[in-house]
């Protein structure tokens, strides 16, 4: 009979059990606790800097004011990132990730490494709304954007996904452009590098980015064009792709690629993530951003603080999951081969 009894208590205990962890107040949780912040990509980029200075801040707005510990996973564009984020990070509220921008559409063009669903993911955020730009060297052979029908220029990239290999790959197979990719490079410093080396004229990278790079202040860099149909009044002598003559569905796939710069620089946490714990979250980071000691960092460091919500890029990836499948297959035919760009 007690055996009986027991066994009974026990699987009161059993079902009860999940329950009683969600009920565990969020101060509770993470007062002790560390909170990681995996990065998408090396040390020394905007992505980083960004994480870095949200690891700074964040942990004093949220309750219970765990450890935040920047860890840097780079690789693929932020894509093995994303990846471990979904399928192996606890899913309890330790753990989120900064990806690009432009992961999230990967399953969407048929990137198969993409191990995820990026409508599964729960967004947390984005502390910026910058803008790519082709970043050259002054004596590159292409001068202007036009030069680009009849004169190469070879640029250095990261990988699949990313905002550095997507926005050339588009260009060239969109509006045939002469563009050769060098594929491969760990983040901006590299391919920052390449450049310097005079291994490729230039890359894609975001204008806060290039504003901190040395050559754009010495000359011996300069902004090609912009990745915005239309130029973005604050960046200088930079077109927007508006000056390409463009048809009808070309416009209508280039508007569907830039979609992406709508995502910001995404802050995600795994599916799973208990509610209290995940508002929590994006409460915090909110609140980090509108700090005067992080805006101070932020504007020391040279970074914008432009924030985007979690609702605004929810909103932003179902359009484009609901757009036109017509359109969709035309930038996926331009960017899903990643091996075809290093070519």
């Amino acid at each position: 009979m007690r055996a009986r009894q027991f066994g009974l208590c026990a699987l009161v205990v059993a079902f009860l059990a999940p329950a009683m962890v969600r009920a565990e107040p969020v101060e509770d949780f993470f007062r002790g606790k560390s909170l990681t912040i995996m990065i998408g990509y090396g040390a020394g980029g905007s992505d980083d800097l960004w994480a870095r200075l949200m690891g700074r801040h964040m942990g004093r707005f949220i309750p219970g004011q765990p450890t935040v510990v920047p860890q840097n996973v780079p690789g693929a564009g932020s894509l093995v990132a994303a990846n471990q984020v979904y399928k192996t990070a606890p899913k309890d509220g330790t753990v989120i990730g900064l990806i690009n921008r432009g992961v999230p559409f990967e399953p969407l063009l048929g990137n198969k490494s993409a191990q995820f669903d990026p409508r599964l993911f729960n967004y947390i955020g984005s502390p910026d709304r910058d803008t790519i730009v082709a970043f050259i060297r002054t004596d590159a052979p292409v001068q202007k954007l036009q030069d680009l029908r009849n004169k190469e220029l070879i640029v250095a990239a990261t990988g699949s996904g990313a905002d550095s290999l997507t926005y050339p790959v588009m260009l060239r197979d969109l509006f045939h452009l002469n563009i050769r990719i060098v594929a491969g490079y760990p983040g901006s410093r590299d391919m920052n590098l390449a450049v310097e080396r005079n291994e490729a004229h230039g890359t894609f990278i975001s204008y806060d980015t290039a504003l901190r790079e040395p050559g754009l202040r010495d000359g011996s860099r300069r902004l090609l064009l912009q990745g915005r149909i239309a130029a973005d009044p604050h960046i200088k002598d930079a077109p927007g792709l508006a000056e390409l003559h463009m048809t009808g569905d070309e416009r209508k796939a280039m508007e569907f690629f830039l979609l992406r710069a709508d995502m910001g620089r995404p802050f995600v946490a795994p599916p799973g993530v208990p509610k209290d714990r995940l508002d929590a979250l994006r409460a915090a980071f909110a609140a980090a951003l509108k700090d005067p000691a992080a805006m101070e960092d932020a504007a020391k460091q040279g970074l914008n603080i432009s924030l985007i919500t979690p609702q605004e890029q929810m909103t932003t990836l179902q359009r484009a999951y609901n757009a036109d499948p017509l359109t969709i297959a035309r930038v996926r035919e331009g960017v899903q081969d990643a091996e075809k760009a290093k070519k």
